[in-house]
Formats: C-alpha cells, sequence, structure tokens
C-alpha cells in the first residue's frame, strides 16, 4: 500500500507539474500568432504581405488577418475593446475618441511615439491623439477629388474639369443624357444622395468647405454647428439645383462608382480608392482626376494595438514595418489608398497611374481638413445624414433661401 501511495503521489505531482506548465506553454504558443483587424477587404493583401516580411525577425509567427466590411469592422471593435478580446492591431478612423476617453487603448512605447512625430504630420494625427498623446500611427487617408469620364467631357465639348462649385452645376447640365421622354439616362453629376450613414455628411461637408464653410467650429474649447449661413444654403442649393431644378441627377439612378464604372454618370466626387476598382471592373474606362477647388475632407485610418501582453512588441513591430515607405508605395500602387507618412518619392506610382496625381500631388494651397476628434463625431454626422437626405430632394426648399438652411 505505501508503494502504490507513494506512486500516486508521484503521478499526482507529475501531473500538476504539466497543469503549471500549460499556460506556459500556451502563451509561448500564442505569443507567435497575431491577429489584424481591418475595415477594409481591399487591403488584406497588403497585411499579409507585412506579415510575411515579419518573419524574419520572428520566424515562427503566425499572421491573422481579418478584413471585413467597415460598417461590420465598428461593430466587432464596439463589443470587443471593452472586454479586451480586440485583434492585436487594430485599424481605427475618427470612432477612436471614444475609446481613447474611455481609456481603453493603452499607450504606446516611447519608441513609436518617437516614430510618428519624426515621420508625419502632426494634422494627420489629430483622431489618433487624445489628451496630448499619440496612442495610434496613422497608415492611410481618405480624402477626395473629382473624377470624371474624358469621353463624355469631349463629347460635351468639355475640355477641362471644373474649377469652381459654380461650373459644377454647369458642367453637370452640359454632360446629363436624356431619354425622349426627358428623363436622366446618364447622370452629369452623381451625388451622394442617399444610403444612410454618415457618408453622406462627410460628402456634404466636402462640398460645403467648397462655398467656403464648414460643419462644426470650436469655441471656447466646444463644438457646435457652423452651416447656418449662406455658405451652407449655398451648398444645400446646390444638391437643389441638381436634383430639381435642372434634374442632372436622381435618387433612383445609380450612383457612386458603379455608375461612373457603368458609364452611366460623368462625374463624381469620392476617395482615391476607386482607382483601384474602377482597374478590377472596368479597366477600359477613360477617365482623369482633379483636385476640388478650395480643399477636401480627410479621414485617416490609424493603426492601435489595443492589449497588452507579450504580444505587444511583435504587434508594434508589424505597425512600423506597415509603414516603411517600400510597403506605403506597394498599398498606394496596389489599392490605390493614400499612405500619410510624410516624404514618400510618389514618381513612379504616378508614371503608372496618372490618376493618382491629383491625390498625392495637391496645390499648395489646397486645404486638408478632417472630423474632430470628440466621441460624439459619427453620431453628429449621422444625424445630419438623415436630414440632409430628405432635404436634398424637397421640392419645397428649391429656390427658397429663407427655408434651406438646415440649422
Amino acid at each position: 500500500m505505501a508503494f502504490i501511495a507513494k506512486s500516486f503521489w508521484l503521478s499526482a505531482a507529475r501531473l500538476l507539474a504539466v497543469a503549471a506548465a500549460l499556460p506556459m506553454l500556451a502563451s509561448a504558443a500564442s505569443a507567435e500568432k497575431l491577429t489584424i483587424w481591418s475595415g477594409w477587404p481591399d487591403l488584406a493583401p497588403f497585411y499579409k504581405r507585412v506579415g510575411d516580411q515579419l518573419k524574419a525577425k520572428y520566424p515562427d509567427l503566425d499572421i491573422s488577418v481579418e478584413a471585413i466590411a467597415l460598417r461590420e469592422h465598428e461593430k466587432r471593435l464596439a463589443l470587443s475593446l471593452p472586454s479586451g478580446s480586440a485583434g492585436d492591431v487594430i485599424e481605427m478612423e475618427v470612432e477612436a475618441a471614444r475609446y481613447l476617453e474611455a481609456g481603453l487603448i493603452p499607450e504606446p512605447p516611447a519608441a513609436i511615439v518617437d516614430f510618428v512625430k519624426a515621420n508625419y504630420d502632426m494634422t494627420r494625427v489629430k483622431t489618433a491623439t487624445y489628451d496630448g498623446k499619440i496612442y495610434g500611427v496613422p497608415l492611410f487617408q481618405g480624402q477626395g477629388a473629382l473624377f470624371y469620364n474624358t469621353d463624355m467631357f469631349a463629347k460635351a465639348g468639355l475640355n477641362s474639369p471644373p474649377k469652381t462649385m459654380a461650373e459644377y452645376t454647369a458642367y453637370a447640365q452640359k454632360l446629363v443624357q436624356r431619354d425622349a421622354s426627358g428623363t436622366p439616362t446618364v447622370s452629369g453629376w452623381s451625388l451622394r444622395l442617399s444610403g444612410g450613414g454618415s457618408g453622406i455628411a462627410e460628402k456634404y461637408w466636402t462640398i460645403l468647405y467648397n462655398h467656403g464653410g464648414t460643419l462644426l467650429e470650436e469655441k471656447g474649447g466646444k463644438w457646435r454647428a457652423a452651416y447656418a449661413n449662406e455658405a451652407g444654403r449655398n451648398a444645400l442649393k446646390q444638391y437643389l439645383d441638381n436634383v430639381v431644378t435642372y434634374r442632372t441627377v436622381s435618387p433612383e439612378m445609380k450612383a457612386d462608382a458603379e455608375a461612373f464604372e457603368l458609364g452611366q454618370t460623368a462625374m463624381f466626387i469620392r476617395e482615391s480608392w476607386v482607382i483601384g476598382d474602377v482597374a478590377k471592373k472596368a479597366p477600359n474606362l477613360k477617365y482623369a482626376t482633379a483636385p476640388l477647388p478650395k480643399g477636401t475632407l480627410m479621414v485617416p485610418v490609424d493603426l492601435y494595438v489595443p492589449n497588452k501582453g507579450p504580444k505587444n512588441q511583435i504587434a508594434w513591430d508589424f505597425v512600423q514595418k506597415a509603414n516603411e515607405p517600400e510597403n506605403l508605395l506597394w498599398l498606394v500602387e496596389n489599392t490605390a489608398w493614400v499612405p500619410n507618412r510624410k516624404g514618400l518619392d510618389y514618381s513612379a506610382v504616378i508614371s503608372k497611374i496618372p490618376q493618382l496625381g491629383a491625390f498625392v500631388n495637391t496645390p499648395a494651397d489646397h486645404v486638408f481638413f478632417t472630423v474632430p476628434a470628440i466621441s460624439p463625431a459619427s453620431e453628429i454626422l449621422t444625424r445630419l445624414a438623415a436630414r440632409l437626405e430628405k432635404a436634398f430632394t424637397d421640392k419645397s426648399l428649391a429656390g427658397n433661401d429663407a427655408a434651406s438652411t438646415l440649422s
């Protein structure tokens, strides 16, 4: 019995030793797997490329890229960040403010902060900054420019893109195509009229800015609406002129990139990703791009490392590797998203894809502005978008300056 008891306790001790070692073994194994969460599926090849490069330093590293639609990505962040179960590297736009204010994103190492300060214009770091501290690294940005069908322009006798907002409407009147009943079949200018979400407000904000206004302004440390004025009326009037008065476009028509690629609109304002989309879906389309008259809304997409732990250093190494000039130039050439980092030489890329010129070689006086880094920013834009969507087709507002201020 004594022998049996001794064997039992020895076996139990061995099991306990193995059990105690399991978490350490599991931790070591998990330390070699990195999960990247993206809201842009077209970026998956880019992140896989970066992950492959990181294996030179971490040979056993397993990179898992989970790139899903943006709205779904935002929902999973809302669920996972409070519980500490988000990916090891995540993308966020302006919605980062709410998580930074809540203390759900840790500060990066000092070396990362120094890297950002040395390589980025601080105007592009605002959305990754809270209370004077930098929490993320800018990767790329969404910024608007004009896309126009050069064949349609030539047919309408137009030799250059519009240079003023008044010309945008005048061009749209020349470019619209109609059937025998007068119904538009090809829109002269595809405006963002429907679809819900903050995108409607963002597109309106860009047109508002080019009329000399802005959507929000800071006064005494607080933000308030700033479009109840002449610029706001003129911006809304431009929508109403095109939709209601001149009927150069209608909510029923195909819109945006799809309409452009199908030859169902002559021009529209959109971010640079359209270039990559056209290359895949309409490679024979003849088109050009041009900067907007005064400036454009610029929305940076930043990378964050939300969790502390043994993988923290690997995650930040991934972020820095993604932001190496060689990888950023690959990013813009293969996805058309414009990187945020300063000092990149785009000449070789533009020689292959001249339409990128309007995005990376903007005039010196071209202004980039962005959404304020405040937690209710997305809600403000979404609520305004709902009001705009109704106003754009409200015939009672057409020609009625007194009623057309969205105060």
